[in-house]
């Protein structure tokens, strides 16, 4: 593996160990020596059978790249609400960031586009990402919606979850092609 890739993938264990804390307190402190080394090891992984399937080296840095701008999403929201409480704005301006984040990780570092343009303006190239992954939120809406409409044996808020989670995966699938073929297609 290159070293940039384990870096990021440290750092990337890290950012998401840092929810954890959120989320367990102090108990979340081992999920800081925990998710770096499985960042890199499912990194390794997908570099590994990428060998065989291209795609999925890339599969591997696209998720750290999301989980990472998600972090971000999360940590920039609770920093704006935390200084003037509750305002939808501020889960835009939140969600902006991370997609801007999101756009320079894929570009430069899962899909291996550089920084300069792949023969498309660079705002095109831009507009493009930001479309789909606009579609993909809109995947990820309706996804949540008829997941939550399933019944299941388990509690609703258990089953919230789970349906964000759900939708979160099948909008990822959206995501990953859209990006791979429509934004930084080679």
């Amino acid at each position: 593996m290159k070293k940039n890739d384990i870096i990021f993938a440290i750092i990337c264990g890290l950012a998401v160990s840092w929810l954890t804390v959120d989320f367990f307190g102090t108990y979340g402190l081992i999920f800081i020596i925990i998710f770096p080394l499985l960042s890199v090891l499912g990194l390794w992984i997908t570099e590994v059978i990428g060998k065989k399937i291209p795609f999925i080296h890339q599969a591997g840095k696209f998720g750290l790249a999301g989980a990472f701008a998600d972090v971000i999403d999360i940590k920039v929201f609770q920093l704006l609400f935390w200084l003037v409480p509750f305002s939808l704005l501020f889960k835009a301006v939140s969600f902006l960031i991370a997609t801007f984040a999101k756009y320079w990780l894929n570009k430069t570092w899962a899909f291996h586009n550089g920084f300069l343009p792949n023969g498309k303006k660079p705002y095109t190239e831009a507009a493009i990402f930001f479309l789909v992954t606009l579609v993909g939120l809109g995947i990820n809406v309706v996804s949540f919606y008829y997941f939550g409409k399933i019944k299941v044996g388990l509690p609703v808020n258990t089953w919230t979850e789970l349906s964000i989670i759900l939708a979160a995966l099948v909008s990822a699938i959206w995501n990953f092609a859209g990006y791979k073929f429509l934004v930084f297609k080679k």
